[in-house]
């Protein structure tokens, strides 16, 4: 940021809360100038890894030949499962069950087996490919389809939410019905691949460079690697080139491997793996087999519902098992069930151990509540939208999740009555059931979808965090937080909180990397809880260090502390004011702390797994979405026409930075449900692991209308940070609106008499192959 001399007269400060700034780093990321790890000069003789991937998804090792590895061109040394010092597991749940390299047993196809280090890049790749691997292969199962999920092998235990009778409400419905439906996982295809560079240090010190978003996580699993404590290790993050839960765990593999490496050689080593290892070593979101059955009456009212969330998880626990409990919370979306059983399935698969991704299972969880709206629609003849409204929940009553939480703060009702009026879905409904009688071939379709998304970690105790604020003599302020960039806006919102606090103007705050030695034991930046936590804690340290301030100003200038009001770059004592440069420069020499230590911890939330009760959310975040859409029938080709959004953020800290982020959450959530699709063979290989052969959305598949408003009217229920609300995960789950606008399109060829019961992703072939189901259940 550009600093300038503080205008000791502005009636506000530049770049305090709730204003529009632009992220701090936006001019770099535009001019290529940002610094990101790869970027950073390396230290002399820095050496290189590259991952020796296993070449079959399971099965013993029988013979592991490295000889013309060890002998090729720059080849320093290769490592393998007995040159890990100390434990050779990186799971982060605490299961052991994730080993940094395959020790003789392999479980997917891609797993690490050895780790070749070279002088350069190149080098180490080519040597890769040299070594002869044979194998006693195994049995594997790649699709959950073919497991059973009440008695095939899990990575973790299951959770079952329930709340009434559902098999008793199901069963005295005037009606009823059951499904199925498929949803596909996700790459989360950050720009910036996975990365560490490791600097050894004296005694048992390292320093890893690493794109995380789990620092401290990382801090944690290189110590036990190397069997050192977690003081011996730093690790630092100035910004990552994208993460969206993928390095929350993902990158303790290549940071151990390198920290190894850079203490048993005594050299950097840096790890950057291409693109297609990168796909196929690292986990991606779970996908989800959903089965349920539903009990509603004519009205469209729903009674009772059971679900069934089985998901493939891979070889490891990973992050799985709260991933699949928060698909569970999410299985209500924004409907009330008066009696609901919904039960996860975390499955053992012979793939790569699947892991956080923004939403986190909530919108895995979310498509299958709409799945049974759309499925109540079809069989009473309504509206969709009339039957998602018939089902919200109550404000006063019907307002008891399945997870026994109450919902507080409910403003859905108003969230779609705003945006049906403001979208005209009423009159664009009509209108497009006219075009689709004159039209043989192109069939439109549109839907208008919820979000309730529920924050906090559902892990009570992840939900803390610490900050450390610095005041300098010359006024100037230094900021560190244990949230990590990852170009969400996260670092510019914590400094317009602490601006607002001090009332300076932003330009004097310095935001600097995340880092282990500054600030301990930090959570993930994940749960969309970044500024709400890390934000509260460095308002708490700026307000440790203004009482001082406070204090020290009273005593010197003998005036009551109710006097002394912190304004615009300068602070008024009494009947006089000082600029806050001035003030600080006295505190500093009556001796006056100016360094803080800030923390914070969500109040409230509880949660008690065993009996699937507690309040785990600390607030909700609400939105819509509305989109409309044409399909080729006669190919399944689609366009996504108009889509309006209305989402909340509160009170929000930067509407900039929120637009953004719900901008870029739709369509990322578009991607997932329509043209994302991972694809294994039948020898367990991933054949989608490049953009060659996995679509992500272009900026020509947006829609053509693209209509996005930040509700004003809404603050948080509870005391967040400038009663602000998360917004990085929420708007991902806006995008539900294409895939039943697709759903509704194709209904349309049999006069919405048939539920196409589309799954995700809902690629051409599946949006032809669901037109031709549907015309001949017509008949």
């Amino acid at each position: 940021m550009t600093t300038h001399a503080p205008n000791l007269k502005a009636a506000r400060i530049a770049g305090g809360v709730a204003t529009d700034q632009r992220h701090d780093s936006a001019h770099k990321h535009v001019s290529g100038s940002a610094l990101y790890i790869d970027d950073m000069p390396e230290p002399a003789g820095t050496l290189h890894g590259c991952l020796g991937l296993s070449t079959v998804p399971h099965g013993t090792i029988t013979r592991l030949d490295l000889a013309a590895v060890r002998a090729a061109p720059g080849v320093i040394d290769v490592l393998t499962a007995k040159d890990v010092p100390g434990e050779n597991d990186i799971s982060p749940t605490g299961r052991h069950d994730e080993p940094v390299l395959a020790d003789g047993l392999v479980q997917f196809h891609g797993q690490p087996i050895f780790c070749v280090i070279a002088e350069t890049r190149e080098q180490a790749r080519r040597a890769c490919r040299l070594a002869k691997v044979e194998y006693k292969e195994r049995p594997f199962v790649t699709d959950i389809g073919a497991l059973d999920p009440r008695k095939d092998k899990l990575v973790t235990p299951p959770l079952t939410l329930k709340r009434g009778d559902a098999r008793a409400a199901i069963d005295s419905a005037p009606r009823h019905l059951k499904g199925s439906m498929r949803v596909g996982g996700q790459e989360h295809f950050y720009l910036e691949g996975h990365i560490a560079m490791a600097i050894p240090g004296e005694d048992r010190d390292v320093t890893v460079y690493c794109s995380t978003q789990h620092p401290s996580e990382v801090q944690h699993m290189v110590g036990h690697a190397l069997g050192v404590p977690s003081n011996a290790v730093t690790v630092e993050i100035r910004r990552m080139g994208g993460g969206f839960g993928g390095k929350e765990t993902q990158g303790n593999q290549f940071a151990a491997l390198a920290a190894i490496a850079a203490k048993k050689l005594g050299r950097a080593v840096k790890i950057r793996p291409d693109r297609d290892d990168d796909f196929s070593a690292t986990g991606k979101r779970h996908d989800f087999l959903i089965d349920y059955e539903v009990g509603f009456d004519d009205e469209g009212n729903i009674l009772g519902v059971d679900y069934m969330y089985a998901a493939r998880c891979g070889f490891s626990s990973d992050l799985s098992g709260p991933v699949t409990d928060r698909a569970l919370f999410h299985c209500d979306n924004a409907y009330f069930y008066p009696a609901v059983h919904a039960q996860s399935a975390p499955l053992y698969t012979n793939t790569v151990s699947n892991t956080a991704f923004r939403g986190f299972g909530g919108p895995q969880g979310m498509v299958g509540a709409e799945r049974v709206i759309d499925e109540v629609a079809f069989a009473t003849g309504k509206d969709p939208l009339e039957v998602r409204k018939r089902n919200f929940y109550g404000t006063s009553d019907r307002n008891v999740t399945p997870y026994h939480q109450t919902v507080e703060d409910n403003i859905v009702h108003s969230i779609v009555e705003e945006l049906e009026t403001s979208s005209n879905y009423a009159r664009r409904r009509r209108e497009i059931a006219a075009f689709n009688a004159n039209s043989r071939v192109i069939k439109r379709g549109i839907a208008l979808t919820p979000v309730k998304f529920g924050i906090s970690f559902t892990a009570t105790h992840f939900n803390q965090a610490g900050a450390l604020v610095h005041v300098y003599t010359d006024g100037s302020v230094h900021l560190n937080h244990g949230g990590t960039e990852m170009g969400q806006g996260l670092y510019v919102k914590v400094a317009q909180v602490v601006a607002e606090e001090f009332q300076i103007d932003i330009d004097q705050v310095k935001i600097t990397a995340t880092t282990t030695a500054k600030v301990p034991n930090t959570s993930a930046t994940a749960a969309s809880s970044g500024s709400d936590l890390n934000g509260m804690a460095a308002q708490n340290a700026a307000r440790q260090i203004k009482q001082r301030l406070t204090d020290f100003a009273a005593e010197k200038y003998s005036v009551p502390a109710e006097q002394i009001v912190f304004l615009p770059n300068r602070v008024r004592i009494g009947n006089q004011e000082i600029a806050f440069t001035d003030l600080i420069a006295q505190a500093y020499v009556a001796r006056v702390q100016l360094s803080a230590a800030g923390f914070y911890k969500t109040p409230k939330i509880h949660w008690n797994r065993d009996k699937g009760e507690g309040h785990p959310f600390y607030y909700y975040a609400y939105g819509a979405s509305c989109s409309e859409v044409s399909i080729d029938t006669l190919t399944g080709e689609y366009m996504v026409e108009r889509t309006d959004i209305l989402h909340e953020t509160g009170r929000s800290l930067n509407r900039a930075i929120d637009l953004g982020q719900i901008e870029g959450g739709f369509i990322q959530g578009m991607g997932w449900l329509t043209t994302e699709e991972l694809w294994w063979d039948a020898k367990g290989r991933l054949r989608t692991h490049a953009p060659s052969t996995y679509k992500i959305p272009l900026a020509s598949d947006r829609p053509k209308i693209f209509n996005v408003t930040l509700a004003d009217w809404p603050e948080a229920h509870e005391p967040t940070v400038h009663r602000s609300k998360a917004v990085g995960e929420p708007p991902f789950m806006l995008a539900m609106s294409v895939l039943h606008a697709l759903s509704d399109a194709v209904a349309s060829v049999a006069d919405h008499t048939v539920c196409p019961r589309l799954d995700a992703p809902a690629t051409p072939e599946r949006v032809l192959m669901a037109v031709e189901r549907v015309k001949a259940a017509r008949v």
